[in-house]
C-alpha cells in the first residue's frame, strides 16, 4: 500500500480581472507527516518562475470547507455550493484560488482511508523526526 496520496486539481487564480486564470495545481498527503497536507503549484503557473509549495494542516483543509478557518498564512472558506476558496498569505502580498469543493472532498477521503483523522499520532516517526530536527545527530 502507497503512503503517498497525490491529486491533480484544477485551481481559478482570484484577480481583480473579470476572467480568473486556471491554474494546475498537487495536493499531496504522505502518511509519514499525517497531520500535514501539501498543494504545490508548477513553476509556470508563479510569478517567480520556480514551483511554489504551501504546507497546513489537514484538519484546516477539512474544516475550511464547512466554514470559514485559519488566521495564519493559509486561510480557507467555502465559496458558493461547489467551491472552496483558499487563500495564501505572504510578506509579497495574497494569493486566493477557488478549488471545486469536491475534488477536495475526494483527496480527503483518500486520506481518511490512509490514515483515519484522530490517529496521525500512530503514524509519527518521531526518532526521524527529531534526526531531522538536529541535523543527523540524534
Amino acid at each position: 500500500m502507497s503512503t503517498v496520496i497525490e491529486q491533480s486539481v484544477q485551481a481559478r487564480m482570484v484577480a481583480s480581472a473579470p476572467r480568473m486564470k486556471t491554474l494546475p495545481a498537487r495536493l499531496r498527503y504522505d502518511r509519514r507527516d499525517p497531520f500535514t497536507v501539501r498543494m504545490a503549484f508548477p513553476a509556470r503557473a508563479t510569478l517567480e518562475g520556480t514551483e511554489v509549495s504551501w504546507e497546513f494542516s489537514r484538519e484546516l483543509l477539512a474544516d475550511g470547507l464547512e466554514s470559514a478557518a485559519g488566521v495564519g498564512d493559509v486561510r480557507i472558506k467555502p465559496f458558493g455550493r461547489d467551491r472552496t476558496a483558499l487563500e495564501f498569505h505572504a510578506a509579497e502580498g495574497v494569493a486566493m484560488v477557488h478549488v471545486r469543493t469536491a475534488e477536495l472532498r475526494r483527496f480527503l477521503e483518500r486520506a481518511q482511508k490512509l490514515v483515519p483523522a484522530g490517529d496521525e499520532h500512530r503514524f509519527l516517526d518521531l526518532d526521524r523526526s527529531l534526526t531531522d530536527l538536529f541535523g543527523g545527530t540524534c
